[in-house]
């Protein structure tokens, strides 16, 4: 049960993070170890050396040449306002086969309406983008969130919690699910503010370096079943840049209930979810990484012991 999702934030290319949760992913197909990088949520058309699509490729792009010798096939797809039909088939062939895609970082909204609006300009259809990562993951194949791509793959973008913005719907790859990036204990009022508003979400700050990996699908109930991993990455070490990785400093993925209660994730932990397709109702389970398992709601300790026993029970 591998997860189709996977959102975090980082400072930089830590190891733990890129390396066994994202490269890995690429590196463990026979025939197609492939991955892309999308820069869409950087400002500017196209990527000539110096503008942003380009610089944000570029931090990726240093890191994952060193798997070549892996046989690591990694490249980048440019938005560009001179795309031309031809281009968008291009895109979204190379969406649907790459075995693992990064939905990169920047501006959340711009990203979302150049995702949707390059379906809808040449084909009338702008969920096209949407219905290709869905189906991406029916077929096992990862998407990867980074900063603002991590808000595009949940429910809800984070800046809903303090504005109203036009398209605040994300792609939902982690459904009902709002994430916030390089979250501090200082932003917790933000957390909980999203849990009052959006109480069918749950919402996780996200300190770097972090992250969630999701699996999720229907039950035989026509429930929705959602198992998220919580990722804690300690790896990038230098001192100089000690003060950004809050991970290092002990940080864990806090998480507010609606009632304004607090849960701290720990690296290894998961949680067992399973939400009615109308999401008026909800069920969750947490499993520590020492073992233990808890009901969500009430916080005391549970009779399951393995997520599939959780399933199996609903």
């Amino acid at each position: 049960m591998k997860p189709t999702a996977l959102v975090y934030s980082s400072h930089n290319r830590c190891e733990y993070i890129h390396n066994e949760w994202i490269v890995e992913r690429a590196l463990q197909s026979h025939d197609n170890k492939t991955l892309m990088y999308l820069p869409w949520s950087e400002s500017g058309s196209g990527g000539a050396f110096g503008t942003p699509q380009q610089f944000g490729w570029g931090k990726f792009e240093w890191y994952l040449n060193r798997f070549k010798q892996y046989g690591l096939e990694a490249d980048t797809f440019y938005y560009s306002d001179d795309m031309t039909r031809e281009d968008a088939q291009d895109f979204f062939h190379k969406l649907a086969t790459t075995e693992v895609v990064i939905l990169g970082g920047g501006n959340s909204s711009l990203g979302l309406s150049r995702y949707r609006g390059v379906g809808e300009h040449f084909f009338g259809d702008k969920d096209l983008f949407q219905r290709i990562l869905n189906d991406r993951a029916s077929r096992g194949k990862l998407t990867v969130g980074f900063s603002a791509g991590a808000d595009q793959l949940c429910a809800i973008l984070q800046s809903q919690i303090y504005s109203d913005l036009s398209d605040p719907v994300g792609f939902g790859l982690c459904h009902d699910i709002i994430t916030t990036l390089h979250h501090d204990s200082s932003r917790d009022s933000e957390l909980a503010e999203g849990a009052r508003k959006f109480p069918h979400c749950m919402i996780f700050g996200l300190p770097n370096d972090s992250g969630i990996a999701v699996n999720q699908d229907y039950l035989p109930s026509g429930n929705i079943w959602q198992v998220v991993d919580f990722i804690v990455d300690q790896s990038w070490d230098i001192a100089s840049e000690e003060f950004h990785i809050k991970t290092r400093q002990g940080a864990g993925i806090d998480h507010f209930y609606s009632d304004g209660r607090k849960w701290t994730f720990h690296g290894g932990d998961k949680m067992v979810r399973v939400i009615a397709p109308d999401s008026s109702w909800q069920d969750a389970w947490i499993f520590t990484a020492q073992g233990q398992c808890f009901h969500y709601a009430n916080q005391e300790q549970g009779q399951f012991s393995s997520v599939s026993e959780v399933l199996s029970h609903y």
